[in-house]
């Protein structure tokens, strides 16, 4: 899959306090890195606990739900969108099926 954008992972693991956040949200990508997701089976074979919330967004835990990302995944076009980076507290304020 190809993933836009590495940096938004990157600037929120170099945030004071997110440090923890690094070798789980870099595991992510390595794994989404070299997937070839067709549909959201394929997503949950690589991740048990992820939730689709409609709109084709989707919703990963981080460091035991510690964190959350949402991302876009457009499974035709091969390319995931990564849409927020946060707290699960920063998550619970959010629309995730819009934002």
């Amino acid at each position: 899959m190809r993933i836009v954008s590495h940096k938004k992972l990157q600037q929120f693991y170099q945030i004071p306090g997110h440090e923890d956040s690094k070798a789980a949200l870099e595991r992510w990508y390595e794994i989404t890195d070299a997937a070839e997701w067709h549909s959201f089976a394929d997503v949950k074979t690589d991740f048990g606990d992820v939730d689709s919330v409609g709109n084709q967004h989707y919703v990963f835990n981080i460091r035991g739900n510690k964190y959350r990302l949402v991302v876009i995944i457009k499974f035709v076009m091969g390319y995931v969108f990564i849409r927020f980076v946060g707290t699960h507290k920063e998550y619970d304020k959010i629309d995730a099926s819009t934002i």
